[in-house]
């Protein structure tokens, strides 16, 4: 499984960006999705998940109401559209996809898109 994540960059705090990542196979196998991110010096963490059918969403406290999570099923993508952000944000996001067979779980990871938010 491959997934590829694209959308980072360079960004004033109050702007917006829009992260991609597409999956090597159907994303509908994936019971959840998720992006998570890591600053410089801190552990990674969960920033959204959606399940597979899109029906339930969860967010960090730290970015409710300003990043919306979505996938895209019949184009096998995730999307994270994070709106007025700030340099907090500044990070290395990856891109999740999380599998369960029985008592199995699979977690497969992006190489990570840096996202930069300047002050």
């Amino acid at each position: 499984v491959q997934l590829v994540e694209s959308g980072g960059g360079l960004v004033q705090a109050g702007g917006s960006l829009r992260l991609s990542c597409v999956v090597s196979e159907s994303t509908f196998s994936f019971n959840v999705m998720g992006w998570y991110r890591q600053a410089p010096g801190k552990q990674r963490e969960l920033v959204a998940s959606i399940t597979s059918g899109g029906g339930s969403t969860n967010y960090a406290d730290s970015v409710k109401g300003r990043f919306t999570i979505s996938r895209d099923n019949a184009r096998n993508t995730m999307y994270l559209q994070m709106n007025s952000l700030k340099p907090e944000d500044t990070a290395v996001y990856y891109c999740n996809a999380r599998r369960t067979i029985v008592y199995a779980q699979f977690n497969y990871w992006g190489q990570g898109t840096q996202v930069t938010v300047s002050s």
